[in-house]
């Protein structure tokens, strides 16, 4: 009888061996699956940007300038409309508007016809307008500077 209860206890504990185990690895493979299943969802929603909301936009026309380059006669014709953060700042922009449209003569005449040609000259000349325009306005500021009409000729 005594041999009886030693082969019971082998067997179960070889039983609970076998077990263990087991539901180690089921519980390992439930938590995996839940951390890439439901875990990089979290993270994606989390790491988009937010939408962004259009500013308000205001024309303020063509500017048609002679260019800065030395051995020929160049001009542009450039359209500019600004893209404002808020409403004070467009009121502030009708109020400053001679300031402001000087400005923008300023720096565009300052600019080679080969300069402005090229695409980086471009957004070279829209963030300088930024800066420009931004160090004239209190109330809120330019987000952006479209140009809506842009033709260089030179003679």
């Amino acid at each position: 009888m005594a041999e009886e209860a030693r082969e019971e206890k082998k067997g179960g504990s070889k039983k609970f061996l076998f077990i263990i185990p087991l539901l180690l690895l089921f519980v390992a493979g439930g938590g995996g699956a839940y951390f890439f299943l439901f875990a990089k969802k979290g993270k994606k929603e989390e790491s988009a940007p937010p939408p962004t909301q259009v500013g308000v936009m205001m024309e303020l026309g063509v500017f048609t300038v002679n260019l800065a380059d030395r051995n020929v006669d160049a001009f542009a014709r450039v359209a500019v409309t600004l893209e404002l953060s808020n409403e004070k700042a467009r009121q502030e922009v009708e109020r400053r508007l001679p300031i402001i449209k000087d400005a923008i003569i300023d720096v565009i005449s300052s600019k080679t016809s080969s300069f402005v040609r090229t695409p980086e000259g471009r957004e070279n000349l829209r963030l300088e307008l930024i800066r420009r325009i931004n160090t004239i306005l209190f109330e809120g500021g330019v987000r952006n500077i479209y140009f809506t009409e842009f033709v260089v000729q030179t003679t």
